[in-house]
């Protein structure tokens, strides 16, 4: 005789649709990468949850959290507009 090991469910969560594509986004960052020429070791990716485009940004692990939204807004904003949400 098995013992059940599953949490009970709880309540449904809607699922927000966004009404308009890079409206809202989601960004994450892989860490660990070998050194590059450019002296990038990381990678900051940012998917729009309409379309699931990806944007993968070079970035480095040291970067402080004004660097990057400087490189947020150097290579998203300027393309697609200010995001209303950014999981």
């Amino acid at each position: 005789m098995k013992a059940e090991c599953k949490h009970p469910g709880g309540l449904l969560q809607k699922i927000v649709i966004p009404q308009w594509k890079c409206e809202i986004i989601s960004v994450d960052f892989i860490i660990g990468f070998p050194w590059v020429v450019r002296q990038h070791d990381s990678m900051m990716v940012v998917v729009d949850r309409l379309i699931k485009i990806a944007h993968f940004i070079p970035v480095n692990s040291t970067f402080s959290a004004s660097n990057v939204a400087w490189v947020f807004i150097r290579d998203l904003v300027r393309l697609h507009g200010v995001p209303k949400k950014v999981f």
